[in-house]
């Protein structure tokens, strides 16, 4: 959490004693006021957020500040509910490098003792950001910076080899607004390359970890920052270069509201390959609005196989960074609030993993669809003025080793962005062929691209052809 947000809202600083640096984000997107909370139990269903997420295989974390850990209120909340912690703060640039070379952990091995003592996992964050540095970084530049940053990133992750089950690497280093540029900051005026460079250094350092790009502002598929960063990991994943995972911060307010195709984001960036994890989860508002708004993130993250896991920004409302806006499960006091109990039962509906690996599916008695070649079928998001298309590629009884799929668009629709796929053209008809990663696909089995156009997208006929 750290973000200002992408339609507004001005940052007022924090030091990393207190809170974390803000914005003014606030509350929640909503589904139809008149639905109601329904909460349904068995008798064989999990009573803590941990332990129904461990049956689905993935984690329901915390974010967690080492001064609390002398909360008697906090510490039974944190113990009971939770297999996963965050540090809030302790682990920033300021609060582990204070004075260049000179690193202090205190804090925050105090959070991972504590989690790791009583089978938790941790998430480290962060180890590059532009934001939380302390005044010696702030004055740096050029190949100093590069060489104190990773540095910092190498000192830092090798202290907690084997301890840290995800890092999040770089934190927030894409602009808001349209442009889907990166931010200007001191760490990107030291080259294009430098995000690369720090998952590099991480890797090195602490191989056994994933390795995570995390922003805010990244959950509705349409925006610009949300493909900027899918591009990001795209071309890492295409060159090579390690990360493993995606974490979007999720901070839902008014400004910012729980979008519709926030399931087709998830997907979306799992489809590269890398996990996806939803790491800064606070939701503002209250009541039934609050609950269903839970309940659906839950939801879309199940149904996403490799949306591994869930983090909340703090406990109570009263230790959340935005405790104006009461966007956490538990309220001051400890107690559960109805947003406690949506999750709670959206977490016990899930589907548990399979217990042992999937075997190969035998062949089936009737040929796939398409006889040797391929089929391809469409789903659209629309709205006003454009449109994100998701074309599904299904192979027939031979597979597949590349494939193209043709459409043609209504007139005055105009594609302005592709992923998973190659597109020439990008008006009347348009062929988009497969890339690197996804032109084998088995027989009956599927592959998916997708891609954002402007004006009307209704009508689309696909056809495919094989290689």
């Amino acid at each position: 959490m750290h973000s200002n947000s992408e339609r507004g809202g001005a940052r007022r600083p924090v030091n990393r004693r207190g809170l974390r640096v803000v914005s003014t984000v606030a509350a929640v997107g909503a589904l139809a006021a008149g639905m109601a909370l329904v909460v349904t139990t068995s008798a064989s269903a999990a009573t803590t957020l941990g332990a129904s997420a461990a049956e689905r295989g993935r984690y329901f974390g915390a974010a967690v500040a080492a001064n609390k850990l002398s909360d008697n209120t906090y510490v039974t909340i944190l113990n009971r509910e939770f297999n996963s912690v965050t540090p809030e703060n302790e682990m920033k640039i300021d609060a582990t490098e204070p004075q260049q070379g000179v690193f202090t952990f205190a804090n925050a091995d105090r959070i991972v003792n504590h989690a790791r003592g009583r089978g938790m996992q941790v998430r480290g964050h962060t180890l590059a950001w532009h934001s939380q540095q302390p005044g010696w970084m702030q004055n740096m530049s050029g190949t100093a910076l590069r060489a104190a940053m990773l540095n910092h990133v190498t000192q830092v992750a090798t202290h907690y080899r084997g301890q840290i089950h995800s890092w999040d690497v770089v934190n927030e280093a894409f602009a808001d607004g349209s442009s889907g540029a990166r931010r200007d900051s001191n760490l990107q005026r030291t080259g294009n390359d430098w995000i690369e460079a720090a998952f590099r250094a991480a890797r090195a350092a602490d191989p056994g970890a994933k390795l995570c790009y995390n922003d805010y502002n990244t959950d509705d598929w349409t925006h610009a920052k949300t493909q900027a960063v899918y591009n990001l990991v795209r071309d890492f994943k295409t060159r090579g270069v390690p990360i493993d995972c995606v974490g979007l911060q999720s901070h839902f307010n008014p400004n910012s509201p729980y979008p519709g195709n926030y399931r087709t984001t998830l997907s979306s960036f799992a489809a590269l390959g890398v996990d996806v994890q939803i790491t800064e989860l606070d939701i503002e508002g209250s009541g039934t609005t609050q609950a269903n708004t839970y309940r659906n993130v839950v939801n879309d993250c199940l149904a996403v196989a490799r949306c591994t896991g869930i983090t909340v920004w703090g406990i109570r409302d009263t230790d959340s960074w935005r405790a104006s806006g009461t966007p956490l499960l538990f309220d001051g006091n400890g107690n559960k609030k109805p947003a406690y109990d949506a999750t709670l039962a959206a977490l016990n509906g899930g589907t548990p993993p399979p217990t042992t690996p999937p075997t190969t599916t035998p062949p089936p008695t009737t040929p796939p669809p398409g006889g040797a070649g391929c089929t391809a079928s469409v789903s659209l998001n629309s709205w006003n003025g454009g449109f994100v298309a998701t074309v599904r590629v299904t192979a027939g009884s031979s597979g597949t080793n590349s494939w193209a799929v043709t459409l043609t668009l209504p007139s005055g629709a105009a594609v302005t962005n592709t992923w998973n796929a190659q597109a020439s053209g990008n008006t009347g008809t348009v062929r988009f062929a497969n890339v690197a990663y996804n032109g084998r696909v088995a027989p009956g089995q599927s592959t998916e691209f997708g891609f954002q156009g402007t004006g009307s997208g209704t009508g689309l006929n696909p056809t495919c052809t094989a290689g």
